[in-house]
């Protein structure tokens, strides 16, 4: 651990705070540090881990790709890539093509990629303009950042791409609306934003009135998606038809993927996006292993078994720590507990770890849970013993 640090420190740029934990191993939820301690993970890599650390069926997959071929040029057919298309367009229920990059702020990129095309009018005045919501999260590229409705993410950056308006809520979003706007990109559950559920009716209505003007709606699904929710999409939890979809984070079960699906089939021409990673055969074989896991553990009734236990527990603690939480939020395995100080929250957070679990922080006061979907019942008793003895230390 001493050697990583000095090494960490001399060589690679301070972008983070680190915790003083490296992690050298994990088997599902269950992680073990350079010092041999273990761990429970209730954060999976901030939402990444989807079938848990370790998996073998995902690590058995990656190998077999990896024997044959790791990466071939997006200027010839992909089998691994075509059929990834295919699982995530079908798990999705919606009539979409896809296109693969690398992270989630690349995937959110593509969405304003074909967003400013879309705009593109013969005659007509270009629109270009795409509402955000306060608070929300898009990525840290120079446009995804502008994207992100969040002051603070806009220091020393600019001068930014023009285009992007702020709505406080959903309820300002159409008074905001003018002859320039193209599309709107929400989360639906916000996560760096303090895990904030939107409401469904809200939603429904402002999908309704977007189609009736021809504008899009972008569902940024990168923390969202790939059954964190329940259901594949949290887009088909809400019962709405996006026009574009986002994805990244659990799709790869750790291997960096981004994910743009559209229904707009056609609008993209050879030349006017591109990706030398993005789909490649590793990546691609990786998201189709992820996919059949978790498409088989959603059909067997384990995913909702899970995700019941996992809310009951976090139910159970809520309730019994009353005198540090203000509000329980979220969705499934997208979860958090709203502490009533910052100061509270980071001391949560560092004894947890000092305990034995992983959790993260959102915004500014919300301990935030993104378990693997494979949590086992032992792992998730074993987890919030774990937070209980870190809250007795408060």
């Amino acid at each position: 651990m001493n050697n990583t640090k000095e090494l960490d420190t001399q060589y690679v740029l301070p972008t983070y705070a680190r915790a003083d934990v490296e992690f050298v191993s994990g088997k599902n939820a269950r992680l073990v540090d350079a010092c041999g301690k273990k761990y429970i993970d209730f954060a999976a890599g901030i939402a990444v881990v989807s079938v848990g650390h370790g998996n073998e069926r995902l690590s058995n997959a990656i190998c077999e790709q990896a024997k044959n071929m790791i990466h071939m040029s997006n200027l010839y057919y992909i089998a691994p890539q075509a059929k990834a298309a295919q699982k995530l367009v079908e798990a999705s229920g919606y009539d979409m093509k896809c296109f693969f990059g690398n992270s989630g702020a690349e995937a959110n990129e593509g969405a304003i990629k074909i967003a400013r095309k879309y705009g593109e009018k013969d005659g007509e005045a270009k629109r270009y303009k795409i509402i955000t919501l306060d608070h929300s999260f898009h990525g840290r590229t120079i446009t995804t950042v502008k994207a992100t409705g969040q002051a603070s993410m806009h220091n020393y950056f600019g001068p930014f791409p023009d285009g992007f308006v702020y709505a406080k809520d959903i309820d300002e979003i159409e008074s905001l609306i003018d002859a320039h706007t193209v599309a709107v990109m929400i989360e639906l559950v916000q996560g760096e934003g303090g895990v904030q559920p939107q409401d469904k009716a809200k939603v429904q209505a402002l999908a309704k009135m977007l189609k009736e003007k021809d504008i899009l709606l972008i569902i940024d699904e990168v923390q969202t998606g790939v059954y964190r929710t329940g259901k594949f999409l949290a887009s088909n939890l809400y019962e709405i038809e996006p026009d574009v979809v986002t994805l990244a984070k659990g799709v790869g079960g750790g291997v960096p993927v981004g994910v743009v699906m559209t229904s707009k089939k056609d609008i993209f021409s050879a030349g006017d996006h591109g990706s030398t990673f993005g789909g490649n055969n590793l990546s691609s074989a990786a998201i189709c292993e992820v996919m059949d896991i978790l498409n088989e553990y959603d059909a067997s009734g384990e995913l909702e078994i899970n995700m019941i236990m996992f809310d009951k527990a976090l139910e159970k603690f809520y309730n019994a720590n009353s005198a540090l939480f203000t509000q329980k939020v979220g969705i499934g395995m997208i979860a958090g507990l709203r502490v009533k100080d910052a100061d509270t929250l980071v001391s949560i957070i560092n004894n947890a770890r000092e305990e034995g679990v992983i959790v993260l922080k959102a915004g500014k006061n919300t301990l935030r849970f993104l378990p693997p979907l494979t949590i086992t019942k032992e792992e998730i008793h074993e987890g919030f013993q774990a937070l209980n003895r870190a809250v007795m230390h408060l």
